[in-house]
């Protein structure tokens, strides 16, 4: 029998029931995002951008300054750092009710982020790999820790990427990274398969199809496929043009068992969970 899935995580005090899946809008902070919709530089361009995911029914704004696509540009930890406190803090402020993740693989922005700033949950790309310290800021702050499976880094992970089985190696890569924040008292940890991060297009629909097997690991799950490559490099068209595709593969993953879908379109989003949970509800 597979463990059970925890019900709810526990954001600041509050729980946020996981039983219907949640939608969490992306926030770049950037000048070179993958796609440009997801892009916001000034403080009306943050606020405005935050808005309209909320009154969209967004359920977590993910807030990121450091562009992970393929061979994107290294930037300095101040560089990032300033870009994103000061974008958390904003939403805050005007956004007081607002669920803030904040998408960083460093341990002290993650830590002044949540600690300074009103961010609510850590979404680190790499698991702790990037940053010997994340794991320690985790255990001290113990607020739900999203972490992604990545082969490789962003500058390395699509040369080749390998596995002899891409669910099997990923869920064992998880094991003792959960055997450790859960030794370090961490209640709430999200997992991430990482579509497009160190795999190619055949393993990511792999992952797609047999996402329902990382139920094994107990743990809610998170899945990003919005606007990527797998969608528009398969239908031969641009990032702007896969809100369709990006729609098909949600509601996949949604009936395979997400708990979280990260995305750049929020309505369509969350029209989409509505549709799969009637559906997932209708008794047919």
């Amino acid at each position: 029998m597979l463990p059970d899935k925890p019900g709810y995580i526990n954001v600041a005090g509050k729980l946020l029931d996981l039983s219907v899946p949640k939608v969490m809008g992306i926030i770049n902070v950037t000048p070179d995002s993958f796609y440009k919709g997801s892009r916001v530089n000034s403080d009306k361009e943050i606020i405005t951008a935050a808005a309209n995911m909320i009154e969209d029914g967004a359920d977590i704004l993910d807030v990121g300054g450091y562009s992970s696509r393929p061979n994107a540009s290294d930037i300095s930890h101040e560089e990032e750092k300033k870009r994103v406190l000061n974008a958390i803090s904003l939403i805050s402020r005007e956004f007081p009710g607002a669920v803030i993740s904040i998408d960083t693989f460093r341990s002290g922005i993650a830590d002044e982020a949540v600690t300074g700033c009103g961010a609510h949950i850590i979404n680190d790309i790499s698991a702790g790999e990037a940053d010997e310290m994340m794991f320690n800021v985790v255990c001290k702050l113990n607020v739900p820790y999203i972490m992604m499976h990545m082969q490789g880094n962003p500058g390395t992970m699509q040369k080749n990427p390998v596995y002899e089985d891409v669910v099997a190696d990923i869920l064992k890569w998880f094991s003792p990274r959960i055997v450790r924040l859960q030794s370090g008292g961490v209640k709430d940890i999200i997992i991430d398969p990482g579509f497009g991060f160190g795999k190619t297009a055949e393993h990511n629909f792999e992952l797609l199809r047999r996402l329902s097997d990382f139920a094994v690991a107990g743990l809610p799950v998170l899945a990003g496929v919005s606007r990527k490559s797998m969608i528009w490099k398969t239908l031969g068209i641009t990032p702007e043009e896969a809100l369709n595709g990006t729609t098909v593969l949600n509601a996949f993953a949604l009936y395979g068992g997400a708990d979280i879908i990260r995305v750049h379109d929020v309505k369509e989003a969350v029209q989409t969970v509505r549709l799969i949970e009637k559906l997932k509800n209708s008794g047919i």
